[in-house]
């Protein structure tokens, strides 16, 4: 490819971001499909006799794609805020800046690379749960728009999180007290038909919860609101993050001094 490419600059920042989590992939692609299988042991040991779902599914069954985009938003998450906090707290984020980037370049290749880890873990996370569950895929493509969608989302949701934090802790405050709350609360291992009409009125207002049930949709061509409608809300979420990063970079918002 040429030096003068337009986009050397975009492919080059990608390389260097999916090779930063590939050469330690033992801690950030296999750890997080060792505790999804957890969850999954756990669950499924104690509730799969007890539970079913749309009437028919296996609890197993229903628990697994929600494992799946769960590790498919935290993963994208971390790899975008983590890389950022990293080179924030080390300085070395100068050699990101100076160099003539654009802006939209350094947010595509930082959300593509987050994007990829997530669908890594989430690809992680099924091929160890298939020997586990009687699992098919309904609607493959609605599959693949909600995990795609999901890793672009908290990607961007990563990349707000590195900018705006100065210390491990603040991201850490950051991830424990929005991502994984909204994360768990999202339907991940449960139907919210299951809960008082109240809370399921909460959790409309659960990004999170679209994602997951839209996701959940492809496997079963069931779930627990229109896909469209999930479709329609992971979209505008979509929209609104990546305008809101795209105007923090483009004012080098406490990137550049």
């Amino acid at each position: 490819m040429p030096v003068d490419s337009p986009l050397t600059g975009f492919r080059t920042l990608l390389y260097k971001e999916v090779l930063r989590f590939w050469k330690v992939s033992f801690q950030t692609v296999a750890a997080p499909v060792l505790n999804a299988l957890l969850f999954l042991l756990i669950f499924s040991h104690v509730l799969d006799r007890h539970v079913t779902v749309y009437g028919d599914v296996a609890y197993t069954s229903f628990l697994v794609p929600g494992l799946v985009m769960m590790s498919v938003l935290q993963n994208a998450f971390a790899n975008s805020s983590s890389s950022l906090i990293q080179s924030k707290i080390t300085g070395n984020i100068i050699f990101v800046l100076l160099p003539p980037l654009s802006y939209r370049e350094f947010y595509a290749a930082y959300v593509v690379a987050s994007t990829l880890r997530g669908l890594f873990v989430g690809a992680g996370v099924l091929l160890v749960a298939m020997p586990f569950v009687d699992l098919s895929i309904a609607k493959p493509l609605w599959v693949l728009t909600f995990a795609v969608m999901g890793g672009v989302i908290l990607g961007s949701f990563g990349v707000i999180a590195g900018i705006w934090a100065d210390k491990f802790d603040q991201l850490a405050a950051f991830q424990n007290f929005l991502i994984m709350p909204l994360t768990m609360l999202s339907g991940v291992f449960y139907s919210i038909h299951s809960l008082p009409q109240v809370w399921q009125d909460v959790s409309h207002f659960n990004p999170f919860f679209f994602m997951i049930d839209g996701f959940r949709y492809g496997f079963f061509g069931q779930s627990d609101t229109s896909p469209w409608l999930s479709l329609g809300v992971v979209s505008l979420c979509f929209v609104s993050l990546a305008a809101l990063t795209l105007a923090m970079l483009a004012r080098g918002y406490k990137l550049r001094a």
